[in-house]
């Protein structure tokens, strides 16, 4: 009987760590293909994860409420057939631990048997510990296995698919490549060194002696992990932060014009976040350094324009669905995903693609009635873009006629940067063509 290994599963780019919520199945349980084996929570999203193979779950070695890194065997299952239990389906992320973000440069923990491919998936497709092992035993590059063809669920490399392609490969029927490319770059940041530091002596509040009239109360599992990623990213960039202020009018107007129409044909309503990200991925096509993320000495230009926008959770506790690609969409993609990623966050029914991938991030802090921020980068990106409450104001504009006073609806935006690749030059003038675009808005546009 073969006993194969389940490994606590990657969940996102930053996310280094993962907290076992509950078992499903108990040892001697029998666990049956794509079966959820257990429930298990990040500072990100709740997910669960399912078995690749069936068999008897023999053994458990990690308890209920136990945080295990990305990558730690957590229960071995034994079966008499090849396979390896994997967990969650597609995870993306150049390796990184969370946050993922969250491993956000992060690179999610990797065992040092598999450290050399698993650091560097590029897609969205999942692969097991086993398959990534044998990649490596194999000097199988990252660039091979994406193109490899796959027998699994949603099209995943299972061990006899990869066994199949070495047979073949050293047979000849399949030709070596040169040299294995693309996982290098994404390989665990240099950060993340630096990271484990402050995640080890995260906030200890519950250990405070507190006198007089006080109420101690212990933080929650997500703010606890909130609080950890927090001191991560400010020890991992040096953060300057740039303001601007919009004059947004065209865009207020506009949107009081069709919000009433659009909802009844479109069956949404349109706010004003779509239009927002359409902004920043817009600029970020024109300023790519600002799309990017660090890796040591090396610096990441991210190809694909994945705008996070920071979306408030029922707990209070803020979560980053992820809108991919978000250059390629027009307005009412752009709408239509929004709205989908915001209600599937307060409701907590995010799944773990739905937070993945995210190149850069915008908060709305007007939303909370605050004019500006400073909000604090989401590693691995490098950036971090927040607008404020939009507000009336006298404004003085300049016309043919000369100056005149007029009341406007100004905005405040501000940007916090990575000062080790985004100096003020770039930060400005990023920055700067977010303002533009947005003060240009057609006020007569088509939807």
């Amino acid at each position: 009987m073969a006993r194969l290994e389940l490994v606590m599963p990657k969940m996102g780019e930053s996310i280094m760590e993962a907290t076992i919520l509950k078992w499903r199945k108990k040892v001697g349980d029998s666990v049956a293909m794509d079966e959820m084996v257990l429930d298990i929570a990040t500072d990100k999203v709740d997910s669960e994860v399912p078995s690749t193979i069936a068999g008897t779950l023999v053994e458990i070695l990690f308890q209920e409420n136990d945080v295990v890194p990305v990558g730690k065997v957590i229960a071995i299952i034994e079966d008499s057939a090849s396979g390896t239990i994997t967990s969650t389906p597609a995870v993306t992320v150049a390796s990184p631990a969370p946050v993922a973000n969250v491993a956000p440069p992060a690179v999610p923990y990797v065992p040092a048997a598999a450290s050399t491919v698993a650091a560097a998936p590029s897609g969205n497709r999942f692969y097991s510990p086993l398959v990534l092992n044998i990649a490596r035993e194999e000097g199988i590059s990252m660039s091979e296995l994406e193109s490899m063809p796959g027998t699994g669920k949603d099209g995943r490399v299972s061990k006899t698919d990869i066994l199949n392609y070495v047979a073949q490969r050293k047979s000849g029927a399949v030709a070596t490549p040169v040299a294995p490319v693309a996982a290098a770059p994404q390989a665990a940041p240099v950060q993340m060194p630096a990271v484990q530091a402050p995640a080890v002596s995260a906030p200890t509040p519950s250990k405070t002696v507190a006198s007089g009239n006080v109420e101690v109360i212990e933080m929650d599992r997500m703010r606890k992990l909130i609080a950890d990623h927090m001191v991560r990213s400010k020890a991992t960039s040096p953060h300057v932060t740039s303001f601007a202020e919009a004059d947004v009018t065209n865009l207020v107007q506009w949107r009081e014009k069709i919000k009433k129409s659009f909802e009844k044909r479109e069956g949404e309503k349109i706010t004003f976040t779509p239009v927002f990200v359409e902004a920043v991925a817009k600029a970020l096509k024109e300023f790519p350094w600002v799309n990017a993320s660090v890796d040591g000495t090396s610096v990441l230009l991210k190809k694909d324009i994945n705008v996070g926008m920071a979306t408030a959770t029922p707990s209070g506790n803020l979560i980053v669905p992820v809108i991919k690609n978000a250059d390629q969409r027009n307005l009412i993609g752009l709408t239509k995903e929004v709205n989908r990623l915001a209600n599937a966050g307060r409701s907590s029914q995010l799944k773990p693609e739905d937070i993945q991938d995210g190149t850069f991030t915008l908060t709305n802090v007007g939303s909370f009635g605050s004019l500006m921020g400073t909000p604090i980068i989401n590693q691995p990106q490098v950036a971090i873009l927040a607008v404020g409450a939009i507000k009336k104001k006298p404004v003085v504009i300049e016309t043919e006629m000369g100056d005149v006073i007029a009341i406007r609806h100004m905005m405040m935006i501000s940007m916090s940067y990575d000062h080790r690749i985004v100096d003020g030059a770039l930060g400005g003038k990023f920055i700067s063509r977010v303002v533009q675009l947005l003060e240009s808005f057609d006020p007569n546009r088509e939807i």
